[in-house]
């Protein structure tokens, strides 16, 4: 599928969230019994990608950059497995400890982390993970990083739901006050049990989504990282490096790769990124899109940003599309750990 076909269908699965249409699932009736078999095969081999634990990484990240009467910066993630860092077993394993600790080291500043994200989570959940965040009487966070996709292609589903569900939760948090950051859905046509022809519709189905859902995030505000290259053409090279013990969630390097191409974008949406990294570079080819265009070029790289950048015109909203530098997998990881470490604690997949 070319880029501009991808962009048509993602302007229609965003289209139909916006406007309330129900619309068709990702995949063709046509292909549902084939789809069913080679689903009950790779969850054999997968098992489900359901582990027993999931590490707690809340806390304070940073501590040796406290300021009496500074507060620290607050960052929540929402989102599914991947939001939680399923698969891992340390806490400073996750992908909200990595942002947590790379974070603090950029603004020279403590971060205070929370993570709600639930294994096994839809996008239709966000909603009670957005209501744990804004009630209570807590402070608003500054920064909410958001990872979802992977179940709702899974479980079928309707694309037009999925991203009516997430852009409300983007727009429930921008009115609050948070910046928000994506990271869009997975390349799930790299899952190693997964076979053809499951793998390359998952691919397809994947990358519509995460396009569909990078529209509808910027529309409401928020920016967008896309997973899905990172989790794919990197994890096929090197599955067993980048893939945990059940094939299925990201291992330690899996989740460092996707963590430090989402921390750029996080640290410029709180203003921290260096000022000439703002600007497009011709070189890496940024620039300014519509954002259907931009959305489906993100969905096929991962690592590479969307967020708003002009008002609509004749071609519909503008975006802006950036290649963001990211740290390799095998660079140093950050080393700042939370003040007080939290025991592991189990959660539902």
């Amino acid at each position: 599928m070319t880029s501009m076909s991808r962009a048509r269908v993602a302007r229609r699965i965003a289209a139909g969230a916006a406007y309330g249409g129900g619309g068709a699932g990702l995949v063709g009736a046509a292909a549902v019994g084939l789809l069913l078999a080679e689903v009950q095969m790779a969850k054999r081999h997968v098992g489900n990608g359901t582990a027993d634990r999931v590490p707690s990484a809340e806390g304070l990240y940073g501590r040796a950059y406290a300021v009496p009467g500074e507060p620290p910066l607050r960052l929540v993630m929402l989102g599914d497995s991947t939001a939680a860092g399923q698969g891992v077993h340390r806490a400073g394993q996750t992908p909200a400890a990595l942002l947590a600790s790379g974070l603090a080291a950029v603004a020279e500043r403590p971060v205070e982390l929370r993570n709600v994200a639930l294994p096994g989570a839809q996008s239709d959940d966000l909603d009670r993970q957005v209501a744990q965040v804004t009630s209570g009487g807590d402070p608003v966070p500054d920064v909410c990083v958001i990872m979802i996709g992977a179940n709702d292609v899974t479980h079928r589903m309707p694309p037009t739901r999925s991203v009516r569900h997430l852009s409300a939760a983007v727009r429930r948090l921008r009115t609050a006050g948070a910046e928000v950051v994506v990271g869009t859905c997975p390349d799930l046509g790299t899952i190693e049990p997964v076979q053809q022809p499951l793998r390359w519709l998952a691919r397809r189905a994947s990358r519509q989504l995460a396009a569909a859902q990078t529209i509808g995030v910027v529309e409401q505000g928020g920016r967008t990282v896309s997973l899905g290259d990172l989790l794919g053409p990197e994890f096929a090279a090197n599955p067993r490096e980048l893939f945990g013990p059940d094939n299925y969630h990201p291992s330690a390097e899996g989740y460092a790769t996707a963590a430090m191409a989402v921390l750029p974008t996080v640290c410029a949406v709180l203003g921290l990124w260096p000022a000439d990294e703002e600007r497009p570079d011709v070189s890496r080819r940024e620039g300014f899109l519509p954002v259907a265009r931009a959305a489906a070029e993100a969905a096929s790289e991962g690592g590479t940003e969307v967020t708003a950048a002009m008002p609509t015109g004749p071609r519909g909203p503008w975006a802006l599309l950036k290649r963001r530098r990211r740290r390799r997998v095998n660079e140093p990881e950050p080393t700042s750990e939370p003040s007080e470490p939290s025991e592991p604690s189990a959660q539902p997949s």
